[in-house]
């Protein structure tokens, strides 16, 4: 089950008013339509597309603009884990008998 913290900070939550100048990435997430984790691990690679206030992160409308431009041209590949390929031996490749046309 999801803790408390992952309650409150890795859901995209619905802002008050979705054209406020400055958005939590929470908020920032859901008006985006992308998940909270994606939106971190972009900012984290893209240091100058969000601020800080104190400990929070925080977009402004420029940010989000430029955000949704990247998404958009697809300037963001998944980092998900790249599958090893399978190693197959020459003998279990033709390990069936192949039936003749004939």
């Amino acid at each position: 089950m999801p803790g408390d913290k992952y309650e409150k900070y890795g859901r995209p939550i619905p802002p008050a008013d979705p054209t406020q100048e400055y958005m939590t990435v929470q908020e920032t997430a859901h008006v985006l339509s992308v998940s909270v984790s994606w939106l971190r691990r972009f900012l984290k690679d893209h240091p100058k597309m969000h601020s800080r206030l104190g400990r929070r992160i925080v977009t402004d409308r420029a940010d989000r603009a430029a955000i949704y431009g990247a998404k958009r041209l697809g300037g963001t590949a998944h980092r998900g884990s790249k599958r090893r390929p399978v190693r197959r031996s020459s003998a279990s490749v033709h390990a069936t008998p192949m039936k003749s046309a004939a």
